[in-house]
C-alpha cells in the first residue's frame, strides 16, 4: 500500500483513513447553507456512519491500488480539521501520463487561501509521486470561482469542449484548463 501525502505551509494532503471519520463528518455537518450553484451546501449525512466511512475509505484504497483514482483529504496541520478534498482520475498512462483533477473546499473554509494552497500542493504530489505529466481540470462555463482557482495555480485555458459531460439530464460544455509537469512551479 502506497503512502501518498504532501504538506504545505498550513495543510496536509493525503488519502483518507478510517480514523478520519469524526473530523470528516464534522466538516460536512458544519457546512454553511448553499452559497451558489456549484456549492453543495449542507448535505444529509444520516447514512454516513462509521461503517459506511470505513467502506468509503476502502473503496478509495482499491481505486489507488488499481491506479484509477486518487482521493486526497485536505486537513489543517494546526488542528487536523478537514477542509476539503482533491482528487485525480487517471485518464491514460503509457506515453501520456494524463489525469483529470477535481477539488472542493467546504464553504465554511472559503476565502482563507486553502483552495489555492491545497490544489497547488496536490498538483506537486501528482507530478512527483503519481508520475503524471499532464493534469486537466474540466470546469463548467459559469463556475467562475473554479476558473479563478485553476488560473491562480498556473493552469492554462486550453479549449472549450462542447457537449462534454452529461450532468443534470443534459450534455454540458466545459472549459478545459491544464498544466504539464515541465511548466509547474511548486
Amino acid at each position: 500500500m502506497a503512502n501518498y501525502y504532501t504538506k504545505s505551509v498550513r495543510l496536509i494532503i493525503r488519502p483518507y483513513q478510517a480514523s478520519d471519520y469524526q473530523t470528516w463528518l464534522s466538516a460536512y455537518i458544519n457546512r454553511w447553507p448553499k452559497q451558489h450553484k456549484y456549492d453543495e451546501g449542507r448535505l444529509d449525512m444520516s447514512v454516513c456512519t462509521e461503517e459506511w466511512f470505513a467502506a468509503f475509505t476502502g473503496k478509495h484504497q482499491q481505486l489507488i491500488n488499481e491506479d484509477k483514482a486518487y482521493v486526497f483529504g485536505v486537513f489543517r496541520l494546526a488542528d487536523g480539521k478537514h477542509v476539503g478534498y482533491v482528487d485525480f482520475s487517471t485518464l491514460l498512462r503509457d506515453d501520456f501520463q494524463w489525469a483529470r483533477m477535481g477539488y472542493t473546499i467546504h464553504n465554511q473554509f472559503w476565502r482563507m487561501g486553502y483552495g489555492k494552497e491545497a490544489v497547488k500542493a496536490a498538483i506537486g504530489l501528482a507530478f512527483d509521486q503519481l508520475n503524471y505529466h499532464r493534469i486537466e481540470a474540466h470546469i463548467n462555463l459559469d463556475n467562475h470561482p473554479s476558473v479563478k482557482l485553476a488560473e491562480s495555480v498556473g493552469m492554462e485555458f486550453e479549449c472549450l469542449r462542447k457537449g462534454f459531460l452529461y450532468e443534470n439530464n443534459e450534455w454540458t460544455d466545459h472549459l478545459v484548463y491544464f498544466i504539464n509537469n515541465d511548466h509547474f512551479m511548486a
